[in-house]
């Protein structure tokens, strides 16, 4: 076959090929389609006879662990701050857990988008008798354009960085609010597990236990705790161990109660009891704060023993508030129209009654259409009342990371450590 006959042997079919072998005419050769390039991907598969086990690396047994991501949440009022204060503080000074073990001298980082460090954060630590030169708090960050509040919805993977040049790395890093990390929509699971990616790759790469807290949504009494964690479920389901916080009524003798409402580590049950002093820093006349006073163990599971706990005023029959639903109706319409199977999913996410919400949307004026003949039903906001409750909601929900902003001078390294006997 001669090199200029404009085809290959490849590019002809059988018959072609009979037709030359008979002296016919030659075929018109076929179009070859041009060679592109194709990226390589690679899967590793590791056997698990090649895997050494390793133990779980325990801060507190059972409670807290290195490498982990745990959630601690609870409503308005419970103490959820001051608790994790006050275990941030025994990590410290090597001091004892509320079930009398001992914790290991550690570091610890905390990063507040709600509290201030001067006037709040570091005299409940003083209160709560912790070596506050173990203690950081993570206040800015920096990049080619400046210097920037620390945002924890963006800076997670430099905060990382800057843990992997640090000669003692931290035990335990405390983010409140764990929504703050969250960048897009804090009701939809995707969002949310994509958001939360790399505070679970600092826990393991870093070693270190990550405290997020967070709220429960109201009128969610009566279930699943890690239901409850405000938004989307995959707060719940990303964490390894969830705490939760909670206040007993008067009939139940009053007090708080700290209970492990999930854990994929080991026991989910059981909890401890705790009160809330307030005390004045004698080191520091006419600052007073507030410190945790622990209780006895308490026996049985989450549930039952949240259920022991205040109920929340202003609630419909069904135990949701009506507030709290008109709530998550405008934080998932204000950014657009969404369809009704998404608002659907992300009720369920959210924890609320999806009856409850169609009847609150029908009271708040939410407008439901049918996009044409074959597509479905979407809702969103009427575009007055949209604009109107936007601002409010910024006005009265944003959180503002520069209030977590504390110069290093603003702290005495001198400052006097208040030993208290855990």
């Amino acid at each position: 076959m001669s090199a200029d006959a404009g085809y290959e042997a490849d590019d002809l079919s059988p018959d072609d090929l009979e037709a030359l072998a008979k002296g016919s005419a030659c075929p018109t050769p076929r179009a070859v389609p041009a060679k592109t390039e194709r990226l390589t991907t690679v899967v590793t598969l590791v056997r698990a006879d090649g895997i050494k086990p390793e133990r779980i690396n325990w801060v507190w047994v059972g409670w807290l662990a290195r490498g982990k991501v745990h959630v601690m949440a609870g409503a308005p009022g419970t103490g959820k701050t001051t608790a994790t204060i006050a275990l941030a503080a025994t990590m410290t000074i090597g001091g004892r857990w509320p079930d009398g073990t001992r914790a290991p001298v550690g570091d610890v980082l905390i990063w507040s988008g709600e509290d201030d460090p001067k006037d709040t954060l570091v005299p409940r630590l003083i209160a709560a008798g912790a070596d506050l030169r173990r203690v950081h708090f993570v206040t800015s960050h920096t990049d080619e354009r400046g210097p920037r509040a620390f945002d924890p919805a963006s800076d997670i993977d430099a905060l990382s960085d800057h843990l992997a040049s640090m000669d003692l790395a931290p035990v335990l890093l405390v983010v409140d609010p764990i929504v703050s990390a969250v960048a897009g929509d804090s009701h939809r699971n995707a969002e949310v597990r994509r958001s939360l990616q790399p505070l679970v790759d600092l826990a393991q790469l870093r070693g270190v236990a990550v405290l997020g807290i967070s709220h429960f949504s109201k009128g969610t009494q009566g279930r699943d705790p890690t239901e409850r964690v405000t938004g989307s479920l995959a707060f719940g389901a990303l964490a390894r161990v969830v705490l939760a916080t909670a206040k007993l009524s008067d009939e139940e003798g009053g007090g708080r109660i700290l209970v492990r409402a999930k854990s994929n580590l080991g026991s989910d049950s059981g909890g401890f009891g705790y009160d809330l002093e307030e005390v004045e820093l004698g080191a520091h006349p006419g600052i007073v704060t507030t410190r945790v006073l622990w209780g006895d163990a308490l026996e049985g599971s989450a549930r039952d023993l949240l259920s022991r706990a205040d109920t929340q005023g202003g609630q419909n029959e069904d135990g949701e508030s009506p507030a709290d639903v008109e709530t998550f109706l405008r934080d998932c319409l204000k950014a657009g129209p969404v369809s009704a199977k998404q608002m659907q999913s992300d009720t369920n996410g959210a924890g609320h009654s999806w009856d409850r919400v169609k009847r609150t949307a029908h009271k708040m004026g939410v407008e439901r259409k049918k996009e044409g003949f074959k597509g479905g039903w979407v809702w969103s906001l009427r575009r007055v009342q949209s604009t109107h409750e936007e601002c409010e909601e910024s006005t009265q929900n944003s959180v503002h990371p520069s209030h977590s902003s504390l110069p290093s001078d603003d702290l005495d390294s001198r400052a006097t450590v208040v030993q208290v006997e855990v």
